[in-house]
Formats: C-alpha cells, structure tokens, sequence
C-alpha cells in the first residue's frame, strides 16, 4: 500500500469513528486497526491524534462545501430557490442512516474548549457557510442580516435533527426561511 492510500484508509476510517464515537472515544490503536495499517505507518503519516483530527476536518469541510454548493447549484435558477435549496441539501443529508450531526458542532462540542486549533477550524468553517449564503442573499437582493438569520437556522436544524432524529427539523427550518425570505424580498 502507498503513502497516499494509506493515508486516505486513515483519514477514511478516522472520519467514521470519530463521527459515530466521537473523538476522545477513539484510540489510535482503534483507528489504526480500523484502517487497517500498521502503528508506524499510522505515526510516520499522522505523528499525533491532533494532526487526524485536523485533517478529518478539512476533509469535512471540503466534502460539505462540494456538497452543498453542488446541490444549490441543480436549484431552480431564481435566487430564491437557491436559498431555499440550502434547506432540501439538509433534510437529504438528516435522512441518512448514519447522520450524527454537524461534525463541526460535535468537535467543537467535545474539544473546542481545550483544543484551541480545533476551535479555529470549526469557526472557519462556520464562517465560511455565512459568507456563502451570504453570497446568496445578495444575489436575491437581500442583506447580510438575512443570510445571518438563515445561517442560524440552518445551524439549529442541524443541532435539532441529530438530537431529535427527525429528519423535519429541516422542513421546519425552510418554512421559516421561506417566510425570512418572502419578508425581506418584499
């Protein structure tokens, strides 16, 4: 096996544990067992549990922002029906049988209080989907105080589903968007 494809049964297998078990859950002999590499080669890859976490989250972080910008982009072409789509990405991602939440909400959750590059990431992250919808709402028109309204939805339908397991927290939010919108529009 090479560098790159062991590096990816890592990051792979590490991206599954940690979202089903969380991340102090996970030990490296887990993860390494899991990924089915050896010790060494998990340390020469990753010499500290820090540097997976980080890199499962870029992997996140890049697998969100395809994904939802992909989706927005197969909307209906008017600039509300793309703001609208953030909504229906939503409710297909909570309808997975493996949705556990916002991997960034779950890591910050568990380590943002004491793993301050953690912290950084998941707020880069966060502040990167305001700035998108931000872009949005500008080319329906609207403010950014409309694209921080409809980010905070869309944050609270994420919270609200993996607790719950109930797919609707996503309708919820789009029916509350939708009226946002329609306001702000009008």
């Amino acid at each position: 096996m090479n560098v790159e494809e062991a590096r990816e049964r890592i990051l792979a297998a590490a991206e599954e544990l940690y979202y089903q078990k969380g991340y102090s859950a996970v030990g490296m002999d887990e993860l390494r067992a899991y990924a089915g590499v050896s010790l060494r080669r998990l340390y020469a890859l990753f010499p500290s549990k820090n540097d997976i976490i980080t890199a499962v989250l870029a992997r996140k972080r890049d697998e969100w922002e395809s994904g939802l910008t992909g989706w927005v982009a197969t909307a209906p072409e008017d600039a509300r029906g793309r703001l609208l789509a953030i909504y229906t990405y939503l409710e297909d991602w909570f309808s997975t049988d493996s949705f556990r939440g916002c991997a960034f909400i779950n890591a910050f959750g568990e380590l943002g209080g004491t793993n301050p590059e953690v912290a950084t990431l998941v707020r880069e992250q966060k502040a990167s989907f305001q700035r998108y919808v931000s872009t949005l709402t500008r080319d329906a028109g609207a403010t950014d105080n409309l694209a921080a309204q409809l980010s905070i939805l869309a944050e609270g339908a994420q919270s609200t589903a993996a607790i719950s397991a109930d797919p609707s927290a996503a309708r919820q939010a789009r029916q509350a968007a939708e009226t946002l919108i329609d306001a702000a529009l009008a």
